[in-house]
């Protein structure tokens, strides 16, 4: 189960990701914001991928990974988009973050168990009962 570290480590990250980005909404054109986004995105990338390339890590692409990957650069570039005009638009963070998030977290949970065919417990359907209740709760105030 060491994954939960990775995992509680990524939301700390995605946490700063979104205080950045509510730092620089409207300090920058969404374009802009994008473009560097992009940008960092991609020259981190093409460093892992030099490294990984010196250390002798077989390089390999099948494709359906490739397409799966393409999503993954479609949705975050989207989600960025959002984000950014969410917060240009005057949300505040600690509304439309939790709201984001708690909802994305639903619908990945779902996908999961129809997907997936992950098991549905009586624990994971409280677990679900409360997030909604969460994401009323913080959006209602």
């Amino acid at each position: 189960m060491n994954w939960i570290l990775y995992a509680l480590g990524t939301a700390l990250i995605l946490a700063v990701a979104d205080l950045f980005v509510k730092l620089a909404a409207g300090r920058l054109s969404n374009s802009v914001a994008l473009l560097i986004f992009g940008s960092v995105t991609f020259l981190t990338a093409l460093v892992w991928v030099g490294l990984q390339r010196l250390r002798g890590v077989p390089l390999f692409a099948q494709p359906n990974g490739v397409l799966a990957a393409l999503g993954v650069g479609i949705a975050f570039t989207t989600v960025t988009i959002g984000l950014y005009v969410t917060f240009s638009a005057g949300a505040p963070i600690s509304l439309a973050s939790p709201l984001v998030r708690l909802a994305g977290l639903l619908a990945a949970s779902l996908a999961g168990l129809v997907l997936f065919q992950e098991p549905l417990t009586w624990r994971y359907v409280l677990g679900m009962l409360f997030a909604i209740s969460g994401v009323y709760l913080i959006v209602t105030r």
